[in-house]
């Protein structure tokens, strides 16, 4: 990728390469990636903005970054401002990413909420960034482990990401047999098996995928929910606001989960601001929460 240059001069390219991208062609993504998404891009970011959005560039024939600029600010350029925004949202993901996370999960969260669930309750999990599916899918199959006829009860999954194109991803449960390997060989035999139209792909089974809800949820706008829930797992999520929208997410997101429920976050995040007030460490990256609380789920 082609070097980035001091963030000087209004009129010259800050970034080597076909396309010119000022600093105020990269000010003006950068506002509105924030408005939209709450993501803070500092000027070290310029290379990988302009890495990712020329690609944009291209497919629309547009010369330049101000041209862009000036369509996605438009309301004829609403929908390429969503493109923008998926484009510029990193999707990492794998399947049972940090492994202590589900281990915890496993030992000290499912066993109540599902003798819960038998009671005839409700059990709610939310993955709030689930990206191509594979954290709320190891949930689910977390929970089958435990609980192989989770069907029968009053058990959701709650999965949400704020770019509809990995949500649509995510629905169908397929993915190449090589990112299954993360998947623990009895869950895998039991409920993954080979997608026959497309060879070289594994799908979940119906029980897995069944359990799962997948919607697009912007993490800075409303939420339609309101818990609680037995386990949030909002993961390297945060490392991408700045301080004062990591305090008021978590400060929505703590009151939302259960007594004693669950939240488990990215190993280089920490919960902070007033959602702190009402959580207690139980783990790396792990907290659960203190008070009695949670209103009707939704």
């Amino acid at each position: 990728m082609s070097s980035a240059r001091t963030l000087l001069g209004a009129g010259r390219s800050i970034v080597d390469g076909e396309f010119v991208m000022t600093v105020a062609d990269f000010r003006s993504v950068a506002d509105m990636i924030h408005a939209d998404a709450g993501i803070a891009l500092s000027d070290q970011k310029a290379p990988l903005v302009y890495s990712r959005l020329a690609k944009r560039l291209r497919a629309l024939k547009l010369g330049s970054f101000a041209e862009y600029c000036s369509l996605v600010k438009s309301s004829a350029g609403a929908e390429e401002r969503g493109n923008m925004l998926g484009a510029l949202t990193t999707n990492v993901t794998r399947f049972f990413r940090e492994p202590h996370h589900f281990e915890h999960l496993a030992k000290f969260v499912l066993p109540a909420a599902l003798e819960q669930a038998r009671r005839g309750g409700r059990v709610r999990l939310w993955s709030s960034a689930c990206s191509s599916g594979q954290e709320p899918f190891s949930m689910a199959l977390t929970l089958l482990r435990l609980l192989p006829d989770a069907a029968r009860y009053d058990i959701r999954i709650l999965a949400t990401d704020i770019d509809p194109n990995m949500i649509e991803e995510a629905r169908k449960g397929r993915y190449l047999a090589e990112l299954a390997t993360d998947i623990p060989a009895d869950l895998r035999r039991r409920w993954v098996s080979d997608y026959e139209d497309e060879p070289g792909t594994v799908e979940m089974a119906p029980a897995v995928r069944d359990l799962i809800e997948f919607r697009t949820l912007n993490l800075i706008k409303p939420w339609p929910m309101r818990g609680p829930f037995q386990a949030i797992f909002c993961r390297n999520v945060m490392i991408y606001f700045d301080l004062p929208t990591q305090s008021q997410v978590w400060a929505r997101m703590a009151p939302l989960l259960g007594p004693e429920a669950a939240l488990y976050i990215g190993h280089s995040e920490r919960v902070a601001g007033p959602g702190a007030d009402i959580l207690r460490s139980d783990g790396i990256t792990t907290y659960r929460r203190t008070e009695a609380g949670g209103k009707a789920a939704s």
